[in-house]
């Protein structure tokens, strides 16, 4: 299996993890006890931060030169576009949230194009195009995703593209722990100042998901950043449609939403983009 499609499963499985996050976060940011979208990513960064000292404690992992402009521009767009995104799945239907915030591939591969200098061909460019197609099918966005709340996930979207430049540009120069580590310890730092103006005390309840959601974002970070030093951010990315089936799945599970034929059809679209894509990798590292 080349690097580009080893890149590209290893996004795949993170962004279950990532489909997971958002529906969590909806549940917290909902009802009559609900949680600010500050205090979401301020468990979101926190208790993934909690998980990797405890890591390091045990393994006691080498650290490399630090690269601090880079990680703090990373964490500064990534913090925003958490929140943004968060923001968006307690105002407008997840849906459309996870849809119009998943635009962020666009936005990495445009800035990896212009930042890291990648190739990004045609082909590439039509087949993301198609993912994002067959992502209209699976949610069919309605009067509902033109609503003010929408900018917020459209702003999402933007921020969270830029943060992935950020990681591939750290991708080649430190290591994934590294990298991971302080991402969350400058994260949950700067969202403790937060919570002096949005602190609340938790339920239980809530105590429990706000620790799931830091360990589900951790796991998908602990795929995502090497997923980016595989292959080319340009081409790996777009698999991150992959994360609206899943989405679609949780519905039906957790809350007995039958996809319709255009959510299936969506589905098929986005699966043989990514397939193409890989394909046409595959034989290109064979000639």
């Amino acid at each position: 299996m080349t690097g580009q499609r080893k890149g590209a499963l290893f996004i795949v499985i993170a962004s279950i993890f990532a489909a997971m996050t958002t529906l969590i976060a909806k549940i917290l940011g909902t009802g009559e006890t609900a949680l600010s979208p500050f205090q979401i990513t301020w468990g979101r960064y926190t208790f993934a931060m909690m998980a990797l000292a405890i890591f390091y404690f045990v393994r006691r992992p080498k650290f490399e030169p630090l690269h601090i402009p880079l990680h703090l521009g990373r964490v500064a767009f990534g913090v925003s576009g958490v929140t943004a995104m968060f923001a968006a799945a307690t105002l407008i239907p997840l849906a459309d949230a996870t849809a119009i915030s998943f635009l962020n591939p666009m936005f990495a591969m445009a800035f990896a194009a212009l930042m890291l200098r990648e190739r990004v061909g045609p082909v590439r460019w039509f087949m993301a195009a198609l993912a994002l197609i067959g992502a209209l099918f699976l949610i069919r966005p309605g009067a509902t995703s033109f609503q003010p709340a929408g900018l917020i996930a459209l702003l999402a979207a933007l921020l969270i593209g830029i943060e992935a430049t950020f990681v591939k540009a750290l991708s080649g120069r430190e290591p994934v722990f590294q990298i991971l580590l302080m991402s969350n310890l400058v994260g949950s730092t700067l969202c403790m100042v937060l919570m002096i103006w949005f602190w609340q005390w938790p339920m239980f309840e809530q105590w429990l998901l706000l620790i799931a959601i830091g360990l589900a974002m951790l796991s998908a970070q602990s795929l995502y950043v090497p997923a980016l030093r595989m292959g080319d951010a340009s081409f790996v990315m777009p698999f991150s449609y992959i994360t609206l089936v899943f989405a679609a799945l949780y519905d039906l599970v957790l809350f007995g939403v039958i996809p319709v034929p255009l959510s299936l059809f969506g589905c098929v679209i986005i699966i043989v983009s990514g397939v193409i894509l890989a394909w046409r990798d595959g034989k290109a590292k064979a000639q």
